[in-house]
């Protein structure tokens, strides 16, 4: 149980991931300027922040909860443990763009930093997020 789980988690990682980083070349396609650096790291991740919630809804924690209230609340707390997360994912990333100065090592980085971030974020959306307390 516990394997297939975080066999599962990973796997929806390595997919939320491949979703960001393909937004963010996209995105950098039009420009390597510092705006289009920021403008593909926002899209890509909201692209990769919606792929893994409802994949972990799903999958992870078998949420069955239904309204529109109830999931409007869940995604805005799902969002709001990634803030942290997030900000670890932007550093790695930044940073190693502004040292190097190249896509890959942008993408080394980016890996990086997903990689921590979805560690903390699985700990943090099973406490906060898909515990059984729901509010209704």
């Amino acid at each position: 149980m516990v394997r297939n789980t975080i066999f599962k988690y990973t796997f929806f990682a390595i997919i939320a991931t491949f979703a960001n980083l393909i937004t963010q070349r996209i995105v950098i396609s039009f420009g390597q300027t510092n705006i289009y650096l920021f403008l593909a790291i926002l899209s890509g991740t909201f692209i990769g922040l919606l792929i893994k919630f409802l994949l972990d809804k799903k999958w992870i924690f078998r949420d069955k909860s239904s309204g529109l209230r109830l999931q409007s609340l869940k995604f805005g707390k799902y969002s709001i443990m990634g803030i942290i997360t997030t900000l670890i994912f932007w550093s790695f990333e930044t940073s190693f763009w502004f040292i190097w100065k190249t896509k890959n090592m942008r993408e080394v980085g980016a890996l990086i930093g997903l990689a921590l971030g979805y560690i903390i974020k699985y700990n943090l959306d099973k406490r906060f997020v898909f515990s059984k307390k729901e509010i209704g």
